[in-house]
């Protein structure tokens, strides 16, 4: 049995292999009428049903280890997938070069080996396919000649020192983007950070401040909070794709700037999508002009992901609502103007049924008196980095919120509400991570070049060089990963499984890319380094393995919708990379 062919679904039926993953359980039991208590035996409350496949929640968290390593695992593949495709466009546009080509083999190479070796789930945790109940035969099936070819004469130090020099010129590889308008969009947001974010953001992250009011008012100007609102509403109407390619570049400046229209994407969806057309009418145009900055208050003290578990109690009293609750990591909570609030409307229903979301409105706050309104206190929370929008907590006591102000006018939909927004912020957060990842490649590349020991500038050294070849190519792969993910939501598909690889493995090659070079720049000016390309909190978390679950949260999705055959694959990047296209040290 091939590693890859686990995840082919069977026509009309359970997806095969899983006993095979989980030789000791089957966490695909048949949904029979007349097995009515199958699941109580095991203590499980929850259970989900796709087609006539069930997911036995219990089972699936018992076994959390490998089906997080099945999640990684489709993810790789998705990944290598999504790179093959860019070649291919290339190609066939005559613009594939040498430096694609040798990214696009690299890239296969290392992840094959990793496949077949072990996926780092986390700097202390590999997955290896023994842990997914694969054997010695299955792993043998997987080493067709093709992948060995690719695995042992994809990535040499041949072709890494090339990759390397070619690099060197500050040319990264060709985007792939194919629209015009995509590309001067591009530039010019380019333009925009060289010359109003990069030159100052250092010193804004010493002097742990907000990003100044004048960058918000030019990044208005320029559309990047209105990017994907609807024309009707104010906004450009141009898509996740040209939302990932303006966050990628401001993010490349600084972190801060490229979270700061995540913040409008969060609001300005929740209401494209949950509101009332007078609510449409209302806020939309003020957040695609920049009139209006919102934030996101979702998190409490003791409720991260388990939204189905908040406090915060929205009563309804009259004509408004009172508010009263603790929320926590409200990322540029003072400055803003609305809230998109979840609380609690109706604590009767528990979990999420209960959960109402809210247009709440405030006004903007100062450093001495961050949270003005009645019945609002709260204060910084001091973080290492990502700084530019501060992070609070919040109090509510009896803070008043219009009955209008309730999104899409029916209480009980917020959770519902929230969910679909969250792909869209999820393709947001891994434009992010490319941009921070190619910030530490072009800064730590530039470091490189000017750091001269033992005669010589330190990219002459393999180890160094070797390592910025590594950035190059993850770089490319994550940022063809997350353009995927837009292309699918633009294109009304559903998109949650790929809007969490993207996110999953863009933060992860974002922290090692920034990881890399640190160790180099841990030394006088170093931290300037590490300041522009954080690791703090969201974003780019510090621990990427906590993005695993958004990946695990359709795990049997994953299974059904990943490709059915790796040698398909792998043979078509045999093709691309044919000897006339120079397949560097490949015979």
């Amino acid at each position: 049995m091939e590693l890859l062919g686990l995840l082919q679904p069977r026509p009309g039926g359970r997806a095969p292999g899983a006993e095979t993953l989980f030789p000791e359980l089957d966490l695909f039991p048949e949904a029979r009428a007349d097995q009515p208590g199958r699941f109580q035996g095991h203590g499980v409350s929850h259970r989900e049903q796709v087609g006539c496949r069930l997911i036995e929640a219990g089972l699936l968290e018992s076994r959390q280890f490998a089906a997080h390593g099945l999640a990684w695992l489709e993810t790789y593949v998705a990944a290598l997938a999504e790179t093959l495709a860019w070649a291919k466009r290339l190609k066939d546009a005559g613009t594939l070069s040498e430096l694609e080509q040798l990214i696009l083999q690299s890239a296969f190479a290392e992840y094959l080996a990793q496949m077949e070796g072990g996926i780092a789930m986390s700097q202390v945790e590999i997955v290896r396919p023994g842990d997914l109940g694969l054997s010695e035969s299955d792993v043998a099936a997987f080493r067709t000649p093709a992948v060995v070819r690719l695995m042992t004469q994809g990535n040499t130090p041949e072709a890494r020192a090339r990759i390397a020099a070619l690099v060197a010129h500050g040319h990264y590889g060709r985007l792939g983007l194919e629209d015009e308008t995509l590309e001067l969009v591009r530039e010019q947001m380019r333009r925009f950070v060289e010359d109003q974010v990069i030159p100052h953001a250092h010193e804004w992250h010493l002097r742990d401040e907000l990003i100044p009011i004048d960058i918000i008012t030019q990044m208005a100007e320029l559309g990047v909070f209105g990017l994907a609102v609807p024309e009707e509403f104010g906004g450009l109407g141009m898509g996740k794709i040209a939302m990932c390619v303006v966050t990628e570049e401001l993010s490349r400046g600084f972190l801060g700037v490229g979270s700061l229209g995540t913040r409008a994407e969060i609001a300005a969806e929740l209401i494209r999508l949950g509101g009332t057309d007078e609510q449409k009418r209302a806020w939309l145009p003020k957040i695609a002009s920049g009139e209006v900055l919102t934030t996101a208050v979702f998190t409490e003290p003791n409720t991260g992901s388990d939204l189905g578990s908040l406090t915060t109690r929205a009563i309804r009293d009259g004509d408004l609502y009172r508010v009263t609750g603790a929320k926590t990591w409200i990322t540029h909570g003072a400055r803003s103007d609305l809230m998109t609030l979840l609380a609690r409307t109706d604590p009767g229903q528990p979990g999420y049924k209960g959960l109402s979301m809210f247009l709440a409105e405030k006004p903007r706050g100062t450093d001495s008196d961050p949270f003005p309104a009645k019945g609002m206190s709260g204060g910084e929370i001091e973080v290492l980095g990502y700084r530019g929008m501060k992070e609070y907590e919040i109090a509510f006591d009896g803070f008043e919120i219009p009955a209008g102000n309730l999104l899409g006018g029916v209480e009980g939909q917020g959770f519902k509400q929230l969910m679909a927004t969250f792909e869209s912020a999820r393709i947001q957060t891994a434009a992010r991570a490319v941009g921070v990842a190619q910030a530490a490649l072009e800064i730590g590349l530039k470091y490189a070049e000017e750091r001269v020991q033992f005669g010589k500038p330190i990219y002459a050294f393999p180890r160094i060089f070797g390592k910025v070849a590594a950035m190059a190519v993850e770089t490319m792969v994550v940022r063809q990963l997350t353009y995927f993910a837009a292309r699918e939501k633009d294109s009304e598909r559903r998109g949650d499984i790929g809007a969490g690889r993207a996110k999953l493995l863009a933060a992860r090659v974002a922290w090692a890319a920034a990881n890399r070079p640190a160790a180099k720049l841990a030394r006088p000016g170093g931290l300037r380094f590490l300041s522009l390309a954080t690791r703090q909190k969201r974003g780019v978390p510090a621990d990427h393995n906590e993005n695993v679950g958004i990946v695990l949260v359709d795990l049997h999705l994953a299974i059904s919708l990943a490709m059915s055959d790796h040698g398909e694959l792998v043979a078509a990047v045999i093709q691309v990379l044919d000897r006339n296209l120079r397949f560097v040290d490949l015979g």
